[in-house]
C-alpha cells in the first residue's frame, strides 16, 4: 500500500510555513490599530448623530458588515488602482499604478473591514458605561474630551475588550485570504510548497497547526489581560466605596458621640 499520509512532513512543513508569519502577523496588527482607531470614530459619529456623516457611516458599516472579506478584497484589488487613474487624470499627476505594492490592497481591505466591525463592538461598549459617572464627571467641571478620556474609553474598554479579542482572533484567521491579492503569506507560501511536492494534505494540516496555535495563544493572552483589568477596576471599585463611605462613617460617629457631649455639658453646668 503506498504512503498515502507522510506524517513526518507535516511538522517538517512547519519551519518553512513559519518564515512568512512575520508578514501574517503584520497585516493583522497594522490592520487591527487602524481599525480601532477609525472604529472609534465611526461609533462616536453615529452616538452623536452628527448630520450627514451619520447616515454615510451607517451605511458604510451596513455594507461592510453584510459583503464577504473575500469579495471586499477583490473590490480593494481592481478599485485602488481605479482610484489612482482619477488621480492621475484630473490632477495631472504620474502615479506608478503598476508599482502599487500587494500588501497595500490587503490592508485597505483588513483595516476598512474591521473598522465597521470594531465601531459596532466600541459602540455597544460605550452605551453601557453609566451616565450617573459621565453626569459627575461634568459636574466635576471636566470637558467632553476630558471624559471621553478618562471615564467613557477606559470603562468601554473593559466591556470591549472580549468582543475584540474574539475579533482579533477572526482576524488572524482571515489573513489566509490575502493570497487572492497577490500577498504570499503562510496559507500562499503553503500552496506554492505543496505544489512542488504535490502534498496538499500536509501542507494545509501543518497550517492548521499553526493557526491553531496562534489562537490559543491569543486567547491565553486576551485571558490574561482581562483578569487584569478585572483585578485592576475590583481595587479602584473598593477605593471609591471606602471614600464615599468615610463622611457617613464620620456622621454616624458624630451622632454617636452628641449624648455623651450634651451630658458632659449638663455636668459642668
Amino acid at each position: 500500500m503506498p504512503k498515502l499520509i507522510d506524517f513526518k512532513m507535516i511538522f517538517t512543513n512547519i519551519p518553512q510555513l513559519l518564515q512568512y508569519l512575520p508578514i501574517t502577523l503584520g497585516i493583522v496588527f497594522l490592520s487591527m490599530i487602524v481599525g480601532l482607531l477609525f472604529g472609534l470614530v465611526i461609533a462616536l459619529v453615529r452616538m452623536k448623530h452628527v448630520p450627514i456623516l451619520s447616515p454615510l457611516l451607517t451605511f458604510f458599516v451596513s455594507f461592510i458588515r453584510g459583503t464577504p472579506l473575500l469579495v471586499q478584497l477583490y473590490l480593494s484589488y481592481y478599485g485602488v488602482p481605479i482610484a489612482l487613474r482619477y488621480v492621475n487624470y484630473y490632477n495631472h499627476t504620474n502615479f506608478n499604478i503598476n508599482g502599487i505594492p500587494a500588501f497595500l490592497f490587503v490592508f485597505i481591505a483588513f483595516a476598512i473591514n474591521e473598522s465597521a466591525y470594531n465601531s459596532e463592538n466600541i459602540r455597544g461598549a460605550l452605551q453601557s458605561v453609566d451616565h450617573g459617572e459621565i453626569e459627575a464627571a461634568e459636574s466635576l467641571g471636566m470637558t467632553s474630551f476630558q471624559v471621553l478620556r478618562r471615564i467613557t474609553i477606559p470603562e468601554a474598554l473593559i466591556v470591549a475588550l472580549p468582543t475584540l479579542g474574539n475579533q482579533f482572533i477572526g482576524l488572524i484567521k482571515g489573513t489566509s485570504l490575502a493570497f487572492v491579492a497577490g500577498v504570499v503569506e503562510m496559507t500562499a507560501a503553503g500552496q506554492i510548497i505543496a505544489g512542488r511536492n504535490f502534498r496538499y494534505f500536509e501542507v494545509y494540516l501543518s497550517l492548521a497547526i499553526i493557526y491553531w496555535v496562534l489562537t490559543i495563544a491569543t486567547e491565553l493572552l486576551i485571558r490574561l489581560i482581562e483578569k487584569r483589568v478585572n483585578r485592576f477596576r475590583t481595587v479602584q471599585r473598593l477605593v471609591q466605596t471606602s471614600v464615599k463611605n468615610q463622611p457617613v462613617t464620620a456622621k454616624t460617629q458624630s451622632l454617636k458621640l452628641a449624648p455623651k457631649l450634651s451630658e458632659l455639658r449638663r455636668e459642668h453646668e
